[in-house]
């Protein structure tokens, strides 16, 4: 007999919870905000916002679902199953953050505080989840497959992420590594840079779009088109190469489709890759070593 559903709901500590777990109670915290010109109802009316988003979601959840939540902190150790439906309540950056440990589930993103997010990956409504969720499995439901990037050590470590993967030095140091495109003939460049970023379509609404906007967007960036969401295409950016009689400057930007694959070769003590801003969930690279990254197999699977 086949398990009903999971709904997994999940969450982040706010701002609020933080300030009183850090102050010890509510006066203290709102001492220490009015110290720096800040009231704390306004941190605190998004807290009681964030709850009554997180109640009424849990009260929509079909009667004979099983249901468990999980806390951002928490998603490296909690082992999702194949028949969650995960409910991302928070911010769109909550989502990015639970994709890379999925493996095909679907994902409703609620947005706790309209307006203030921009809802691209919340995109919906606490009220929405009564009609929404007891729909979500059924055939002809709307879902978004997102493109993923992934990163592959030839030591089998393996990150995933939605947006961008970074790779360079901790603390954003000079790097040094050779980069060359797998189908480019085998040919490699010594450099010396800020380290490199390779983006979805979903992070072209973030870091990946400013540096295509700082190389001049279509016109200044050798004609490179931002990827679509669901595209199985990357752009990839080398940030502020170095020219030198060791170092060269020729790779600086393109793009990846669905088989292809960008190879860096550490030639630094010690570099790291991380994905979607998150540098404390990183992989270590030490001299010698190669990492390909390229368009990742599996999908995040957003429910419209």
């Amino acid at each position: 007999m086949s398990l009903a559903p999971r709904a997994v709901l999940v969450r982040r500590t706010t701002e609020y919870e933080e300030l009183v777990a850090r102050h010890g109670t509510h006066g203290q915290a709102a001492f220490f905000l009015a110290s720096r010109g800040r009231d704390i109802e306004e941190v605190a009316e998004r807290h009681r916002r964030t709850r009554r988003a997180l109640a009424e979601v849990t009260a929509a959840i079909p009667l004979t679902w099983r249901r468990t939540s999980v806390e951002r902190s928490d998603l490296d150790r909690f082992l999702f199953a194949p028949e969650d439906v995960v409910i991302v309540v928070g911010q769109d950056g909550l989502v990015a953050n639970v994709a890379k440990y999925l493996a095909g589930q679907p994902v409703v993103g609620v947005d706790t505080d309209p307006g203030r997010n921009p809802g691209v990956l919340v995109r919906h409504r606490p009220g929405d989840a009564a009609a929404l969720l007891p729909s979500v499995l059924a055939a002809g439901t709307g879902v978004d497959e997102l493109t993923m990037v992934e990163a592959v050590a030839d030591d089998t470590q393996r990150l995933v992420a939605l947006n961008e993967i970074y790779l360079g030095a901790a603390g954003h140091q000079t790097a040094r590594y050779r980069l060359g495109l797998e189908d480019d003939g085998g040919v490699v460049e010594a450099q010396a840079s800020s380290g490199v970023l390779v983006g979805t379509g979903t992070g072209a609404t973030g870091w990946i779009r400013s540096v295509w906007q700082e190389r001049g967007g279509i016109r200044g960036g050798g004609g490179l088109r931002l990827p679509g969401p669901s595209e199985r295409r990357l752009l990839w950016f080398v940030r502020e190469a170095w020219p030198s009689p060791a170092t060269g400057t020729s790779l600086v930007a393109g793009e990846l489709a669905a088989g292809g694959r960008l190879t860096l070769t550490v030639e630094s003590e010690r570099l790291i890759a991380f994905g979607d801003g998150i540098e404390s969930d990183a992989v270590e690279l030490t001299w010698g070593q190669t990492v390909r990254v390229g368009v990742c197999g599996e999908r995040l699977r957003l429910v419209g």
